[in-house]
């Protein structure tokens, strides 16, 4: 089995995702082969948090040329993290959203 930090890779933090952020919904960029109980486990491990629910979006990855030669870069699967109501949020986000 895999560590809940082998699931979760790093948090994804642009203008959109620090709006939700006062909503207690966070996005994190997860391992592809991940499933939806092994992301919800996952931060309730890592944040000691209680999740509602999680959605998740994979991005195939963008073809590149380079001269003749045309490959893709790696794909990508996000998590969108919505915490329950009575949980407290996670600190590492408690400064970025104002």
């Amino acid at each position: 089995m895999k560590s809940a930090y082998d699931i979760i890779l790093r948090p994804v933090l642009t203008e959109k995702t620090y709006d939700s952020i006062a909503d207690k919904r966070y996005v994190f960029e997860v391992d592809v082969h991940a499933g939806k109980t092994e992301i919800k486990a996952a931060v309730e491990e890592i944040f000691g948090v209680k999740v509602a629910s999680v959605n998740t979006l994979r991005q195939l990855g963008k073809i590149k040329r380079q001269g003749r030669f045309q490959g893709r870069t790696p794909e990508i699967k996000k998590a969108y993290v919505t915490l329950k109501k009575d949980s407290k949020g996670i600190e590492f986000f408690e400064g970025m959203a104002q």
